[in-house]
Protein backbone atom coordinates (compact mmCIF):
# COMPACT_ATOMS: atom_id res chain seq x y z
CA UNK A 1 0.00 0.00 0.00
CA UNK A 2 1.31 3.31 -0.80
CA UNK A 3 2.44 5.16 2.16
CA UNK A 4 0.74 7.97 1.23
CA UNK A 5 -2.63 6.66 1.24
CA UNK A 6 -2.41 5.20 5.30
CA UNK A 7 -2.14 9.14 6.71
CA UNK A 8 -5.08 10.31 4.16
CA UNK A 9 -7.29 7.34 5.55
CA UNK A 10 -6.40 8.38 8.82
CA UNK A 11 -6.84 11.41 8.64
CA UNK A 12 -10.50 10.73 7.15
CA UNK A 13 -11.48 9.05 10.09
CA UNK A 14 -10.50 11.93 12.56
CA UNK A 15 -12.63 14.07 10.72
CA UNK A 16 -15.31 11.87 10.40
CA UNK A 17 -15.33 10.85 13.96
CA UNK A 18 -14.81 15.04 15.25
CA UNK A 19 -18.18 15.91 12.87
CA UNK A 20 -19.81 12.72 14.39
CA UNK A 21 -18.99 14.15 17.80
CA UNK A 22 -19.51 17.82 16.91
CA UNK A 23 -22.74 17.17 15.51
CA UNK A 24 -26.37 16.57 18.13
CA UNK A 25 -29.62 16.20 16.04
CA UNK A 26 -32.56 16.75 19.10
CA UNK A 27 -35.89 15.34 18.48
CA UNK A 28 -39.28 17.25 18.56
CA UNK A 29 -40.47 17.63 22.44
CA UNK A 30 -36.84 16.41 23.96
CA UNK A 31 -34.25 18.29 25.41
CA UNK A 32 -30.89 17.13 25.87
CA UNK A 33 -28.68 18.85 29.22
CA UNK A 34 -25.06 19.46 27.47
CA UNK A 35 -22.10 19.32 30.65
CA UNK A 36 -18.82 20.92 30.07
CA UNK A 37 -15.98 19.19 31.44
CA UNK A 38 -18.70 18.26 34.04
CA UNK A 39 -20.11 21.29 34.69
CA UNK A 40 -23.82 22.28 33.33
CA UNK A 41 -23.24 23.97 30.02
CA UNK A 42 -26.70 24.53 27.68
CA UNK A 43 -29.97 22.55 27.02
CA UNK A 44 -30.06 21.75 23.43
CA UNK A 45 -33.27 22.73 21.69
CA UNK A 46 -35.14 20.36 19.08
CA UNK A 47 -33.09 20.01 15.46
CA UNK A 48 -29.56 20.12 14.71
CA UNK A 49 -26.95 21.77 17.43
CA UNK A 50 -23.13 21.78 17.63
CA UNK A 51 -20.90 21.05 20.85
CA UNK A 52 -17.15 20.65 21.27
CA UNK A 53 -16.19 17.11 21.19
CA UNK A 54 -14.49 15.38 23.94
CA UNK A 55 -15.20 18.76 25.89
CA UNK A 56 -18.84 18.88 26.02
CA UNK A 57 -21.10 15.43 26.43
CA UNK A 58 -24.83 14.63 27.03
CA UNK A 59 -25.79 14.55 30.54
CA UNK A 60 -29.52 13.97 30.58
CA UNK A 61 -31.92 13.33 28.09
CA UNK A 62 -35.43 14.54 28.99
CA UNK A 63 -39.33 14.48 27.31
CA UNK A 64 -40.86 17.35 27.36
CA UNK A 65 -44.34 16.18 26.94
CA UNK A 66 -47.22 15.43 29.29
CA UNK A 67 -46.74 11.87 31.10
CA UNK A 68 -48.57 9.97 33.28
CA UNK A 69 -47.37 8.00 36.28
CA UNK A 70 -50.28 5.41 37.91
CA UNK A 71 -48.95 4.45 41.47
CA UNK A 72 -49.01 1.22 43.49
CA UNK A 73 -52.24 1.15 46.18
CA UNK A 74 -50.82 2.87 49.33
CA UNK A 75 -52.53 2.03 52.63
CA UNK A 76 -54.35 5.50 54.41
CA UNK A 77 -55.92 5.34 57.64
CA UNK A 78 -59.12 7.03 57.96
CA UNK A 79 -60.38 9.71 60.47
CA UNK A 80 -62.48 6.35 61.86
CA UNK A 81 -59.18 4.57 62.16
CA UNK A 82 -59.92 2.05 59.00
CA UNK A 83 -57.28 0.79 57.11
CA UNK A 84 -58.42 1.96 52.91
CA UNK A 85 -55.78 1.33 49.81
CA UNK A 86 -55.99 4.35 47.20
CA UNK A 87 -54.68 4.33 43.75
CA UNK A 88 -54.02 7.54 42.20
CA UNK A 89 -53.28 8.70 38.87
CA UNK A 90 -50.40 12.06 38.21
CA UNK A 91 -50.40 14.14 35.27
CA UNK A 92 -47.16 15.59 34.95
CA UNK A 93 -45.00 17.97 32.51
CA UNK A 94 -41.49 18.68 32.63
CA UNK A 95 -40.95 22.32 32.04
CA UNK A 96 -37.12 23.13 33.05
CA UNK A 97 -34.84 20.36 31.95
CA UNK A 98 -31.92 21.33 34.29
CA UNK A 99 -34.22 21.82 37.19
CA UNK A 100 -35.34 18.59 36.91
CA UNK A 101 -31.72 16.79 35.64
CA UNK A 102 -30.17 19.01 38.89
CA UNK A 103 -32.66 19.90 41.21
CA UNK A 104 -34.23 15.81 42.03
CA UNK A 105 -32.32 13.12 41.85
CA UNK A 106 -35.17 11.03 41.15
CA UNK A 107 -38.25 13.11 40.41
CA UNK A 108 -41.30 10.18 39.83
CA UNK A 109 -39.83 8.68 43.18
CA UNK A 110 -39.88 12.21 44.86
CA UNK A 111 -43.46 13.09 43.86
CA UNK A 112 -45.05 9.08 44.37
CA UNK A 113 -43.42 9.57 48.16
CA UNK A 114 -45.39 13.59 48.25
CA UNK A 115 -48.69 12.07 46.73
CA UNK A 116 -48.00 9.37 49.63
CA UNK A 117 -47.74 11.63 52.35
CA UNK A 118 -50.29 14.66 51.00
CA UNK A 119 -52.85 11.66 51.43
CA UNK A 120 -52.37 10.42 54.40
CA UNK A 121 -52.61 13.82 56.00
CA UNK A 122 -55.73 14.48 54.17
CA UNK A 123 -57.57 11.17 54.24
CA UNK A 124 -56.95 10.99 57.98
CA UNK A 125 -59.26 14.62 58.28
CA UNK A 126 -61.55 12.57 56.93
CA UNK A 127 -64.16 9.85 57.68
CA UNK A 128 -64.50 6.80 55.57
CA UNK A 129 -67.64 7.68 54.14
CA UNK A 130 -66.49 11.60 53.17
CA UNK A 131 -63.59 10.17 51.62
CA UNK A 132 -65.58 8.17 49.45
CA UNK A 133 -67.82 11.10 48.36
CA UNK A 134 -65.54 13.90 48.28
CA UNK A 135 -62.67 12.53 45.55
CA UNK A 136 -63.12 16.03 43.54
CA UNK A 137 -62.03 18.11 47.04
CA UNK A 138 -58.79 15.05 47.46
CA UNK A 139 -57.69 15.12 44.02
CA UNK A 140 -58.16 19.50 44.22
CA UNK A 141 -56.13 19.48 47.73
CA UNK A 142 -53.63 16.72 46.31
CA UNK A 143 -52.94 19.14 42.85
CA UNK A 144 -52.51 22.12 45.24
CA UNK A 145 -49.46 20.64 47.33
CA UNK A 146 -47.79 18.82 44.50
CA UNK A 147 -47.83 21.83 42.03
CA UNK A 148 -46.36 23.67 45.04
CA UNK A 149 -43.42 21.17 45.96
CA UNK A 150 -42.42 20.34 42.29
CA UNK A 151 -42.29 23.80 41.09
CA UNK A 152 -38.59 24.00 41.72
CA UNK A 153 -37.95 20.88 40.27
CA UNK A 154 -38.57 22.49 37.00
CA UNK A 155 -41.70 19.98 37.25
CA UNK A 156 -45.88 20.94 36.77
CA UNK A 157 -48.64 18.63 38.30
CA UNK A 158 -51.40 19.32 35.82
CA UNK A 159 -53.92 16.82 37.19
CA UNK A 160 -53.92 14.10 40.13
CA UNK A 161 -56.85 11.55 40.19
CA UNK A 162 -57.76 8.99 42.70
CA UNK A 163 -58.56 5.86 40.35
CA UNK A 164 -59.47 3.47 43.25
CA UNK A 165 -60.26 3.75 46.84
CA UNK A 166 -60.31 0.16 48.30
CA UNK A 167 -62.13 -0.40 51.85
CA UNK A 168 -61.45 -3.71 53.87
CA UNK A 169 -63.74 -6.84 52.96
CA UNK A 170 -65.43 -6.72 56.18
CA UNK A 171 -66.35 -3.24 55.24
CA UNK A 172 -67.11 -3.53 51.33
CA UNK A 173 -69.83 -6.48 53.01
CA UNK A 174 -71.16 -3.69 55.89
CA UNK A 175 -72.10 -0.95 52.91
CA UNK A 176 -73.23 -3.89 51.18
CA UNK A 177 -75.80 -4.86 53.42
CA UNK A 178 -76.49 -1.42 54.38
CA UNK A 179 -76.78 -0.67 50.53
CA UNK A 180 -79.34 -3.50 50.70
CA UNK A 181 -81.10 -2.63 53.69
CA UNK A 182 -81.73 0.71 52.23
CA UNK A 183 -82.96 -0.63 48.66
CA UNK A 184 -85.66 -2.66 50.80
CA UNK A 185 -86.49 0.30 52.71
CA UNK A 186 -87.33 2.26 49.53
CA UNK A 187 -89.22 -0.92 48.01
CA UNK A 188 -90.94 -0.82 50.97
CA UNK A 189 -91.92 2.54 51.06
CA UNK A 190 -93.37 2.61 47.93
CA UNK A 191 -94.91 -0.61 47.90
CA UNK A 192 -96.77 0.70 51.06
CA UNK A 193 -97.30 4.40 48.81
CA UNK A 194 -98.70 2.33 46.35
CA UNK A 195 -101.06 0.13 48.19
CA UNK A 196 -102.18 3.29 49.80
CA UNK A 197 -102.97 4.89 46.31
CA UNK A 198 -104.80 1.69 45.11
CA UNK A 199 -106.70 1.80 48.56
CA UNK A 200 -107.77 5.78 48.35
CA UNK A 201 -108.50 5.12 44.60
CA UNK A 202 -110.88 2.03 45.40
CA UNK A 203 -112.23 3.97 48.55
CA UNK A 204 -113.53 7.14 45.98
CA UNK A 205 -115.10 4.52 43.29
CA UNK A 206 -116.80 2.41 45.84
CA UNK A 207 -118.05 5.84 46.96
CA UNK A 208 -118.83 7.26 43.71
CA UNK A 209 -120.54 4.02 43.21
CA UNK A 210 -122.61 4.06 46.20
CA UNK A 211 -123.66 7.52 45.37
CA UNK A 212 -125.03 7.19 41.87
CA UNK A 213 -126.41 3.61 43.09
CA UNK A 214 -128.04 5.84 45.92
CA UNK A 215 -129.67 8.58 43.03
CA UNK A 216 -130.37 5.74 40.77
CA UNK A 217 -132.47 3.83 43.28
CA UNK A 218 -133.67 7.61 44.39
CA UNK A 219 -134.71 8.36 41.27
CA UNK A 220 -135.91 5.14 40.29
CA UNK A 221 -138.42 4.90 43.56
CA UNK A 222 -139.21 8.57 43.14
CA UNK A 223 -140.71 7.67 39.14
CA UNK A 224 -141.95 4.56 40.59
CA UNK A 225 -144.15 6.55 43.26
CA UNK A 226 -145.17 8.92 40.45
CA UNK A 227 -146.21 6.04 38.49
CA UNK A 228 -148.10 4.68 41.30
CA UNK A 229 -149.99 8.03 42.45
CA UNK A 230 -150.61 8.68 38.74
CA UNK A 231 -152.67 5.13 38.83
CA UNK A 232 -154.29 5.60 41.88
CA UNK A 233 -155.35 9.13 40.56
CA UNK A 234 -156.57 7.99 37.16
CA UNK A 235 -158.26 4.83 38.98
CA UNK A 236 -160.17 7.02 41.23
CA UNK A 237 -161.25 9.56 38.56
CA UNK A 238 -162.53 6.67 36.87
CA UNK A 239 -164.50 5.34 40.02
CA UNK A 240 -165.90 9.12 40.70
CA UNK A 241 -166.35 9.50 37.20
CA UNK A 242 -168.40 6.39 35.95
CA UNK A 243 -169.84 6.56 39.77
CA UNK A 244 -169.25 2.53 40.42
CA UNK A 245 -172.23 0.65 42.71
CA UNK A 246 -170.62 -0.10 46.18
CA UNK A 247 -171.12 -3.41 45.55
CA UNK A 248 -168.48 -3.62 43.37
CA UNK A 249 -166.38 -2.22 45.23
CA UNK A 250 -166.72 -4.27 48.30
CA UNK A 251 -166.05 -7.53 45.94
CA UNK A 252 -162.81 -5.67 44.74
CA UNK A 253 -161.78 -5.32 47.90
CA UNK A 254 -162.26 -8.76 49.10
CA UNK A 255 -160.73 -9.97 46.20
CA UNK A 256 -157.64 -8.01 47.02
CA UNK A 257 -157.39 -9.74 50.01
CA UNK A 258 -155.47 -12.93 49.43
CA UNK A 259 -152.58 -10.71 47.38
CA UNK A 260 -151.76 -10.04 51.17
CA UNK A 261 -149.40 -12.80 51.42
CA UNK A 262 -148.26 -13.40 48.15
CA UNK A 263 -144.58 -12.32 48.96
CA UNK A 264 -141.88 -15.09 50.05
CA UNK A 265 -140.50 -12.47 53.21
CA UNK A 266 -143.88 -12.35 54.68
CA UNK A 267 -143.77 -13.87 57.87
CA UNK A 268 -147.46 -12.79 59.48
CA UNK A 269 -150.90 -10.87 58.16
CA UNK A 270 -152.78 -7.71 59.05
CA UNK A 271 -156.07 -8.10 58.69
CA UNK A 272 -157.27 -4.03 57.82
CA UNK A 273 -160.07 -3.76 60.06
CA UNK A 274 -162.45 -2.46 56.84
CA UNK A 275 -162.67 -6.24 56.62
CA UNK A 276 -166.07 -6.09 58.57
CA UNK A 277 -167.13 -3.34 57.11
CA UNK A 278 -166.70 -5.08 53.40
CA UNK A 279 -168.28 -8.16 54.29
CA UNK A 280 -171.16 -5.90 55.85
CA UNK A 281 -171.44 -4.41 52.50
CA UNK A 282 -171.38 -8.13 50.75
CA UNK A 283 -174.03 -9.35 53.35
CA UNK A 284 -175.82 -6.04 52.14
CA UNK A 285 -175.62 -6.62 48.98
CA UNK A 286 -176.89 -11.05 48.62
CA UNK A 287 -179.47 -9.73 51.15
CA UNK A 288 -180.72 -6.99 48.85
CA UNK A 289 -180.57 -9.77 46.00
CA UNK A 290 -182.61 -12.23 48.01
CA UNK A 291 -185.11 -9.39 48.66
CA UNK A 292 -185.17 -8.48 45.11
CA UNK A 293 -186.09 -12.53 44.21
CA UNK A 294 -189.47 -12.08 45.29
CA UNK A 295 -192.07 -11.48 42.89
CA UNK A 296 -193.43 -7.64 43.03
CA UNK A 297 -197.12 -7.14 43.44
CA UNK A 298 -199.33 -6.42 40.79
CA UNK A 299 -201.91 -4.32 42.38
CA UNK A 300 -200.63 -0.75 43.56
CA UNK A 301 -202.53 -1.52 47.14
CA UNK A 302 -200.81 -4.54 47.72
CA UNK A 303 -197.18 -2.93 46.60
CA UNK A 304 -198.06 -0.47 49.17
CA UNK A 305 -199.40 -2.52 52.07
CA UNK A 306 -196.37 -4.91 51.03
CA UNK A 307 -193.46 -1.64 51.90
CA UNK A 308 -195.68 -0.75 55.04
CA UNK A 309 -195.06 -3.96 56.47
CA UNK A 310 -191.17 -4.32 55.55
CA UNK A 311 -191.01 -0.54 57.53
CA UNK A 312 -192.66 -2.17 60.56
CA UNK A 313 -190.22 -5.20 60.30
CA UNK A 314 -187.41 -3.11 59.60
CA UNK A 315 -187.92 -0.89 62.43
CA UNK A 316 -188.46 -3.23 65.60
CA UNK A 317 -185.22 -5.02 64.02
CA UNK A 318 -182.61 -2.04 64.17
CA UNK A 319 -184.64 -0.42 67.14
CA UNK A 320 -184.70 -4.19 69.41
CA UNK A 321 -181.50 -5.19 67.68
CA UNK A 322 -183.07 -8.84 66.55
CA UNK A 323 -181.04 -11.05 64.27
CA UNK A 324 -180.66 -10.48 60.69
CA UNK A 325 -183.06 -12.41 57.98
CA UNK A 326 -182.08 -15.68 57.41
CA UNK A 327 -180.74 -14.80 53.72
CA UNK A 328 -178.78 -12.12 55.01
CA UNK A 329 -177.11 -14.24 57.99
CA UNK A 330 -176.55 -16.72 55.33
CA UNK A 331 -174.77 -14.38 53.12
CA UNK A 332 -172.87 -12.75 55.72
CA UNK A 333 -171.46 -16.38 56.86
CA UNK A 334 -170.46 -17.53 53.28
CA UNK A 335 -168.63 -13.95 53.15
CA UNK A 336 -166.67 -14.30 55.98
CA UNK A 337 -166.20 -18.28 55.18
CA UNK A 338 -164.83 -16.93 51.43
CA UNK A 339 -163.04 -14.27 53.19
CA UNK A 340 -160.56 -16.81 55.70
CA UNK A 341 -160.81 -19.27 52.56
CA UNK A 342 -158.81 -16.41 50.55
CA UNK A 343 -156.49 -16.00 53.45
CA UNK A 344 -155.52 -19.65 54.33
CA UNK A 345 -154.97 -19.89 50.68
CA UNK A 346 -152.58 -16.92 50.67
CA UNK A 347 -151.02 -18.17 53.92
CA UNK A 348 -150.49 -21.70 52.24
CA UNK A 349 -149.15 -20.45 49.22
CA UNK A 350 -146.31 -18.34 50.92
CA UNK A 351 -145.39 -21.36 52.89
CA UNK A 352 -145.46 -23.76 49.59
CA UNK A 353 -142.82 -20.82 48.32
CA UNK A 354 -140.39 -20.74 51.14
CA UNK A 355 -140.80 -24.77 51.03
CA UNK A 356 -141.39 -26.94 47.92
CA UNK A 357 -141.63 -29.78 49.63
CA UNK A 358 -144.97 -29.13 51.54
CA UNK A 359 -148.01 -29.93 49.65
CA UNK A 360 -150.15 -26.90 49.24
CA UNK A 361 -153.99 -26.46 50.64
CA UNK A 362 -155.74 -26.75 47.57
CA UNK A 363 -153.73 -30.15 46.16
CA UNK A 364 -154.34 -31.54 49.37
CA UNK A 365 -157.80 -30.60 49.12
CA UNK A 366 -158.56 -32.12 45.65
CA UNK A 367 -156.57 -34.95 46.24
Amino acid sequence: MDPVVIPILVAAIVVIFLVAATVRIVPQARRYNIERFGRYRRTLQPGLNLVLPVADRVNSKLDVREQVYSSEPKPVITEDNLVVNIDTVLYYQITDPRSAAYEVADYLHAIDQLTVTTLRNVIGSMDLEGTLTSREEINARLRAVLDDATGKWGIRVNRVEIKAIDPPHTIKEAMEKQMRAERDKRAAILHAEGERQAKILTAEGTKQKDILEAQGTQQAMILRADGEAKAVEHVFQAVHRNNADPKVLAYKYLETLPHLASSDNNTFWVIPGELTEAVRTVTSAFGDQSTAGTPPSTRPEDAAATDAASDETRIPELSAGAAPPLDAARATDEAEKEAAAAVSDAKAEAEAAKSPQVPRRGQTSGG
